[in-house]
């Protein structure tokens, strides 16, 4: 509430004798939080509240520079107050892609983020974002044995299977770090695309990009079309997918030649999203207190399965999975999926 009311404050002295209102606009999963001021024309501003014992805004103020140039369609930095952490941004509206996509136009709201996401890494070059390293893909990868199968379901490892998933982990960090490396928005999904109606040569609004790397090519696609809050028909996936490639392709992106490749270094580098989002949403749970994205985990567990049943490298893991899913049984859960659009 103090936190508010500086905000408040802040905005009286950027806006002299005009007033506005102050409204929760979102949070994430982070201590960021944002609010929405209405002026009195009506016209409505974004203010990023990052406490800086918290949060790093130079990340994000970096990543939007990068994103703007590269002719994607981001927040307009408009003021900023660097000592308390705040941003004062444009407004993309309050319509995400998940909110605003329905059978009319997913295949060209689809189609307007693979654009995108090409231009984006067609700027890309190395030394400017951090890289994403073995250390980093290792760190999320290890966030599921602790989190999800030890602190989420009291699930215990034998010797022998850790010693397999260690030996699986570094198979999946071996052929995420062959693919060639592009700027990696690294949440490029339906919550952080924002649906704008008109004109549609605006769409997506991209949002949450600060914790944007240098890594693997297929990542931000396994994240686009295996998103963890929606679900669309492997066919229709595919199809999305190979025209991301297509386009690829075309404005010269080292992507694979062979499709075939593409799609196996796509699948692997799910495999890896997949892991990390199950620990990261447990934690979110149990250490964070946030308990919104519990639902969301039958979702992510079906993709990281039906990678597993393809590729018998990942039979270890696979098992894994088997042995938990017998587990959740007995104890009565059900992993039923949400409805496949």
């Amino acid at each position: 509430m103090e936190r508010q009311k500086q905000i408040s404050t802040w905005l009286a002295a950027l806006w002299p004798g005009r007033s506005c209102t102050l409204a929760p606009a979102s949070a994430d999963a982070s201590f960021r939080r944002y609010f929405r001021a209405t002026l009195d024309d009506g016209t409505t501003r974004i203010i990023m509240d990052a406490p800086p014992a918290n949060e790093d805004c130079r990340p994000w103020l970096r990543v939007q520079k990068l994103f703007q140039a590269a002719g994607a369609h981001v927040p307009e930095v408009l003021a900023q107050d660097m000592e308390r952490g705040y941003l004062l941004i444009s407004d993309l509206g309050d319509t995400t892609y998940l909110q605003g996509l329905d059978a009319g136009n997913a295949a060209s709201l689809y189609a307007d983020a693979i654009a995108a996401l090409v231009k984006i890494q067609q700027a890309s070059r190395p030394g400017i974002l951090p890289e994403y390293d073995h250390a980093l893909l290792r760190r999320e990868l290890d966030l599921f044995p602790q989190w999800f199968l030890a602190t989420h379901h009291q699930m215990v490892l034998t010797e022998n299977e850790k010693q397999s998933l260690e030996a699986v982990f570094e198979r999946i960090i071996a052929v995420n770090l062959a693919e060639p490396k592009v700027f990696v928005h690294r949440d490029y999904h339906s919550r952080n695309l924002m649906h704008i109606s008109q004109p549609r040569a605006l769409n997506p609004g991209i949002i949450d990009f600060q914790d944007a790397v240098y890594g693997p090519i297929s990542y931000d696609m396994v994240s686009l079309l295996k998103d963890a809050y929606i679900e669309w028909e492997e066919d229709l996936a595919l199809d999305w997918l190979i025209r991301y490639w297509e386009l690829a392709r075309k404005a010269g992106l080292p992507v694979a030649p062979d499709f075939g490749d593409f799609f196996r270094d796509y699948e692997w580098m799910g495999v890896q999203r997949h892991i990390k989002v199950l620990g990261i949403f447990a934690r979110l749970y149990h250490r964070d207190g946030k308990d919104g994205y519990l639902k969301d985990l039958p979702l992510v567990a079906h993709y990281l399965r039906k990678v597993c049943e393809r590729y018998s490298e990942l039979g270890p893991l696979r098992k894994i999975l088997d042995r938990l899913e017998d587990k959740v049984t007995v104890l009565g859960f059900t992993m039923a999926q949400p409805e496949v659009r």
